[in-house]
């Protein structure tokens, strides 16, 4: 049996945020694939982390700058390793190439942070982005992890497209995996149907997983749903609140919009304001249910990158959505302009779709169609899952043969980690004068 070992930078939390929910799918699909598994992650426990023990993954905890990762690497002898994110890849990956060379090393994405930080940083000073932009230490760290990689997951078709012309990656260094569901759940999209929980953390689902959902009629008030520890998310909040929904507010009096996510800071419980109809809720016990009651989802995002989740789940749950270019990048052609509901950036234009569509059923039912279309679309997932596999297989297969094309991530391989190897062992050797036995 193949072993994978997965190098977490947190524990997944499925139910707080997409970046857990993409995981999952991609631990369900390696599990299909019949691999042992081992989630590892030196990040502290979470209570709400997906208990891994019900799908007979095997949990880790694993220590930063401890000679006592290569004997795990030793014991566990994996045939592939997935890095969560840049930051392990560069914390482990020297370690895993050491011990364990034959080892298939994948670089899971989930969206380009080094794009997510040029764009805030780009807001924060009122411009647009530069080319110094994607020179920045981040960029640099983020695109040398790709490179060392055998192969990087990438969510978005627009970061594909920004990493072989912007950074000069080739094609096999890369494979576009977006959020994905099965054919079978989606097949029953209606205007009657939405797809719950089990049907986006898993791959792998049945009718059961099929409910039904409101109509327009029976929908009311607004939506607006994420973690509030993602920054575009906070910033979004902060756009509805002072820019967006008094504007909303004055056309639809009784209306309120309900805002969802986990980790509500004080900070953003202090916005609550019943009298205004601007509701802080915080956790959501199930995403779905909560957007599949509301009318219309809002999701004024200014800045970030990859796919975004509570889209998709609007999507789902036929619930039109009025967002931004960054909000709707990467889901949907723009020379179509086939969105599941309105895209527009300035908080006039915002606030006056999100009326129309609120308003108008017909709007708001072609909106609602538009997004089962494109589900099917785009984010069909055995397409995807079947050429992953392909693409695994032919690595394995041929992995010498893929490295000897790869000069610059051997390259990067031998300098940086070098690097990275002794800063390690200084910390490593510094912790035991301070903590002797």
């Amino acid at each position: 049996m193949s072993k994978l070992l997965v190098i977490g930078y947190v524990w997944p939390e499925p139910d707080s945020s997409a970046a857990g929910r993409y995981m999952m799918t991609l631990l369900h699909y390696f599990l299909k694939q019949g691999y042992q598994i081992t989630f590892a992650s030196a990040a502290a426990d979470s209570a709400h982390c997906y208990p891994f023990e019900s799908l007979g993954i095997h949990k880790a905890n694993i220590e930063l700058n401890n000679i006592s990762f290569d004997r795990f690497l030793e014991d566990l002898q994996p045939d592939v390793v997935l890095f969560d994110r840049f930051m392990m890849e560069e914390q482990f990956a020297w370690r895993v190439a050491k011990v364990c060379p034959q080892a298939l090393r994948i670089l899971d994405l989930e969206d380009l942070i080094c794009l997510r930080k040029a764009r805030h940083s780009a807001l924060k000073e009122n411009r647009s982005l530069t080319e110094s932009d994607y020179l920045s230490d981040i960029a640099l760290r983020e695109i040398a992890a790709i490179y060392r990689s055998d192969l990087a997951l990438v969510i978005s078709k627009y970061e594909v497209k920004l990493l072989k012309e912007k950074f000069q990656l080739a094609d096999e260094k890369l494979f576009y995996l977006p959020f994905v569901l099965p054919q079978q759940a989606l097949n029953q999209l209606t205007p009657n149907t939405s797809v719950n929980n089990a049907s986006v953390n898993n791959i792998s689902v049945d009718n059961s997983a099929i409910n039904r959902t409101a109509s327009y009629e029976q929908r009311q008030h607004f939506v607006s749903i994420g973690s509030f520890r993602h920054e575009p998310n906070w910033d979004a909040v902060l756009q509805l609140k002072e820019n967006i929904w008094p504007l909303i507010r004055k056309q639809l009096k009784n209306a309120e919009l309900h805002i969802y996510g986990s980790y509500p800071p004080k900070k953003a419980t202090q916005l609550h304001n019943a009298k205004q109809g601007f509701l802080v809720k915080g956790w959501a016990d199930d995403a779905l249910a909560v957007v599949s009651k509301a009318r219309v989802c809002l999701a004024p995002l200014r800045f970030g990158a990859g796919l975004k989740g509570k889209l998709l789940e609007a999507m789902l749950t036929g619930t039109p959505n009025v967002t931004t270019n960054i909000g709707a990048e990467g889901m949907y052609d723009e020379q179509r302009d086939n969105w599941a509901g309105f895209v527009c950036n300035e908080p006039d234009d915002f606030a006056d779709k999100a009326v129309a569509l609120y308003t108008d059923e017909t709007k708001w039912l072609a909106a609602q169609q538009q997004g089962y279309d494109l589900l099917n679309q785009y984010f069909v997932a055995e397409p995807f899952l079947q050429q992953l596999s392909e693409r695994l297989a032919y690595l394995q297969d041929n992995l010498s043969q893929h490295r000897s094309r790869n000069f610059i991530g051997a390259m990067l391989q031998h300098h940086s980690m070098k690097s990275t190897q002794y800063m390690a062992q200084w910390i490593e050797a510094k912790n035991r004068l301070e903590n002797p036995l």
